[in-house]
């Protein structure tokens, strides 16, 4: 099978079917058979391509007289494909990536096919002459197209952070994350995993701040096909999603109410923290995904999880004072992500961040109902946005004054990366390396 075939079947799939980035890459990858020369390039095909997508859109309207809307998906994206290309892959000729997307076309599109011939040859002949927005006279334009960020997402941004701050973030937006593992302890030890990945040629270092946490040099699907990952040995999970579970610091016999639980990485780990005992529930409104969690749990040896559907914005009386400690990872925007699923660029908008803070305090009154005297509360988001974040808690925390702010920048410095002042722990990508995250603790008197 073709890598940029792949590339191209999963654009169309992330574009109109509405797919995350790592599910397409991953559903194509267990349908067809790829060498990993190939999976590599497909990967980095997918990804640039989404992380650049407004700049090579800017790019194409330049030079086509047939609007983006009115493309037909197939060859817009096949179009993308070959920009992508020939502007950031030096190691890809021009001739290289007009020709095989051309003869894509011909599968795909085949009466579009002089057309994207004609485009992308005019694009090589003039590609040094492209011109980018005034930065001095509109600012905000030029970093969404030279960044690729919907231009209402860099002035939020630029609301809440300064201008060199903004640029940096837009940056590491674009950025290749590292992947991390999780070991789970139930199971195995640190060091045979490290070793039993050595032998597999995958590289791997430590995290300095989470002892479960290893940095792999390997893609998703590469790890899921592993002996240690089918056993489970190894959970795959970002480091900023271990810290929430870290910083909620779950003792053995207790009992844990995580009420936005799904996919289930973090009531996992909170499991093996816990070591496998105690009780945990799981609540989502997503059933497919509470399977999920029931597969993994399985998987990860852990039996202490009991998965329910409910609706965190609706308030269960039977809970009430009955946690010991209680989970929050409330839904958001996911603007901390974005280096992870690139598309959420593309798929929010301002109303999206206004619309979840109301939710999510509806669920943060509801789960701390749940909490008994003395018992705590984490509420966390993997996204950037104060609307979302401090200000949640911080009016909460006027509504409900039994609730105390634990000063987790303190208690739990040697994990969190970085230095913080504020007893609220916010990670960004462009400081830390690694996930945009919010992290609170509070405890009820």
């Amino acid at each position: 099978m073709d890598a940029r075939e792949g590339a191209l079947r999963i654009l169309y799939n992330i574009e109109v079917d509405g797919a995350y980035s790592n599910i397409a890459l991953n559903k194509e990858f267990k349908k067809n058979t790829y060498i990993k020369l190939d999976r590599n390039f497909i990967t980095e095909l997918v990804y640039g391509t989404l992380e650049n997508l407004i700049f090579i859109d800017y790019i194409i309207e330049g030079f086509s007289n047939i609007k983006l809307n009115k493309m037909d998906p197939w060859v817009l994206n096949l179009i993308r494909l070959a920009i992508y290309q020939m502007l950031f892959l030096d190691k890809i000729p021009d001739f290289a990536a007009v020709n095989e997307s051309v003869n894509l076309s011909k599968k795909y599109c085949k009466k579009a096919s002089g057309f994207v011939n004609g485009l992308l040859r005019n694009v090589v002949r003039k590609k040094k002459d492209i011109k980018m927005p005034d930065k001095a006279k509109e600012y905000e334009k030029y970093l969404s197209v030279k960044y690729s960020h919907p231009q209402w997402m860099v002035k939020r941004f630029l609301k809440n952070f300064s201008k060199d701050f903004t640029e940096e973030l837009l940056k590491a937006n674009n950025k290749t994350p590292k992947l991390y593992i999780r070991v789970n302890t139930l199971k195995t030890t640190v060091e045979e995993v490290m070793d039993l990945l050595k032998e597999s040629n995958i590289g791997v270092e430590k995290s300095p701040y989470i002892s479960e946490a290893l940095i792999v040099d390997a893609g998703f699907s590469q790890l899921e096909e592993l002996d240690i990952y089918q056993r489970g040995f190894i959970h795959i999970q970002d480091f900023s999603s271990m810290l929430v579970g870290k910083i909620l610091d779950p003792q053995e016999g207790d009992f844990v109410i995580d009420v936005c639980s799904a996919p289930g990485g973090k009531t996992t780990y909170i499991a093996e923290l816990m070591q496998n005992k105690g009780k945990i529930l799981a609540r989502d409104i997503h059933d497919h995904k509470l399977k999920l969690i029931q597969r993994n749990a399985k998987r990860l040896g852990i039996d202490i999880i009991d998965v329910q559907s409910f609706d965190a914005t609706d308030l269960d009386h039977k809970l009430l004072d009955k946690a010991d400690k209680v989970l929050v990872d409330a839904p958001c925007s996911g603007l901390g992500i974005i280096r992870r699923k690139p598309e959420i660029k593309y798929r929010k908008d301002i109303k999206d961040i206004e619309n979840m803070a109301k939710t999510q305090a509806r669920i943060l009154h509801n789960a701390a109902k749940y909490v008994k005297k003395g018992g705590k509360l984490v509420y966390s988001t993997c996204t950037i946005d104060p609307d979302e974040n401090s200000h949640v808690v911080e009016d909460f925390l006027k509504k409900n004054p039994e609730f105390k702010l634990i000063q987790i920048n303190k208690i739990y410095n040697k994990v969190i990366p970085g230095e913080h002042r504020e007893s609220m722990i916010q990670l960004y990508p462009n400081i830390h390396q690694v996930d945009g995250f919010f992290i609170a603790k509070l405890k009820k008197d």
